[in-house]
């Protein structure tokens, strides 16, 4: 299997200049990462709505956070830490989630009634279970406000950008996804800068008791590659980042945080949220990624793992990598300490791994106490060389994505 190689040559490379990243750790990016690599989790055992069981949750609050109110604290922290100022006319915008709005509407689903009001009875203990009581937001959404793109509309409008905007949705894929489509947008020369990233607002009724059902969701904590791993555990987050031109980053002498080398996308085409059992399409999207990157398997330093702390996903994660690279490889997931951010995910763990390329140091794989897996699993911070890393996030219905980071050249 051969693919356009879509090169990135060194001059053209996207660099970082700012991050704004907020999670079940911290309302920071600082302060996540010292309760990273202190080997702290942020998840904690919830009970948000009344008619739930409590459940390990990685809550940002002792609430559900509102997306709206999430994003507009994102997209700030990264123009301050890029040291821009609004407005922003010609900066680009893709902020993607996978959940979106769902949360706002569940909610006009309960305060219409439910199925009730349509005529369906249903059954009283799904009922009981999808519509649960939530106090009325403080800021009420109308339905229009609530459209899958309208949070990357809103930012649009936060920072006075008024020329591209997306709103990538591709399951736990989307964070690796938005930035991919912002490298591009700065490598094909259509905007110089751009401010891309995931936001997530996850805990809802009906996720919560979606991925239940499933049998997906952990009993107690998220432990990612580890012997004894009960399954996910949901968590909210955001991740956002400024893109920019590395002519205009040094133009106006913006600290840079690394440079985006490429990235892979494909997808499975096998089901509807099952992986595919030899992991064809994940192997076929980093080799994508390293062959647009001119890296080969070696010269990745550290592996930022999808990692979510399922049987299936992390069987086929490890047996992926196994193959493809050294066996000295460092390898960590992030999850056991954030939840699992769905489609943030992965744009929380470019943010950790380019803070682990600024400080070289290893983030630890949090709740890996006896890997399952013959790998070179990073289970306390530890102090490294670090050039290149590789960020993977693999979502529902086959969505691949990985993304190849470097310090600047």
């Amino acid at each position: 299997m051969t693919y356009a190689p879509c090169p990135m040559p060194h001059a053209q490379l996207p660099v970082i200049t700012g991050i704004g990243l907020v999670s079940a750790l911290g309302t920071s990016l600082e302060d996540s990462w010292q309760q990273l690599i202190a080997g702290k989790s942020g998840i904690k055992l919830h009970q948000p709505f009344p008619g739930l069981e409590p459940c390990p949750l990685g809550l940002i609050g002792k609430q559900p956070v509102e997306l709206r109110m999430l994003t507009q604290m994102v997209v700030a922290s990264a123009l301050k830490d890029a040291r821009l100022i609004q407005p922003l006319p010609d900066c680009g915008v893709v902020i993607g989630s996978s959940r979106s709005h769902q949360a706002s509407w569940e909610k006009m689903a309960r305060e219409r009634g439910g199925w009730g009001d349509r005529g369906d009875k249903g059954d009283k203990q799904t009922r009981r279970q999808f519509f649960l009581p939530i106090p009325p937001s403080p800021h009420p959404l109308s339905w229009l406000d609530t459209l899958p793109h309208m949070n990357a509309i809103a930012a649009a409008r936060q920072i006075g950008a008024t020329g591209i905007v997306l709103a990538p949705m591709a399951a736990c894929a989307t964070g690796i996804w938005a930035i991919a489509q912002a490298a591009l947008l700065i490598q094909t020369g259509q905007c110089q800068r751009v401010i891309a990233g995931a936001v997530e607002a996850p805990i809802t009724p009906l996720t919560i008791t979606g991925f239940q059902q499933m049998g997906a969701s952990a009993q107690t904590g998220a432990y990612p590659f580890d012997k004894h791993r009960e399954g996910l555990v949901l968590g909210e987050g955001a991740a956002v980042f400024v893109l920019e031109s590395a002519e205009l980053a040094k133009q106006r002498q913006a600290k840079i945080y690394g440079q985006v080398l490429g990235f892979g996308l494909t997808a499975d085409a096998y089901h509807a949220y099952e992986l595919e059992p030899e992991g064809r399409s994940a192997i076929a999207c980093i080799k994508q990624c390293l062959e647009r990157s001119h890296l080969t398997f070696s010269d990745i330093n550290y592996i930022h793992a999808h990692g979510t702390g399922t049987q299936m996903n992390d069987r086929i994660e490890s047996m992926v990598i196994q193959r493809l690279f050294p066996k000295n490889v460092a390898v960590s997931s992030t999850k056991g300490a954030t939840g699992h951010s769905l489609g943030a995910s992965g744009a929380l763990g470019v943010g950790f791994s380019l803070l682990a390329l600024k400080n070289q140091t290893l983030p630890p794989c949090v709740g890996l106490k006896e890997a399952d897996f013959d790998l070179d699993f990073v289970t306390t911070a530890r102090e490294a060389e670090i050039r290149q890393v590789l960020c993977l996030s693999f979502g529902f219905g086959g969505q691949n994505a990985a993304i190849a980071l470097a310090k600047e050249f």
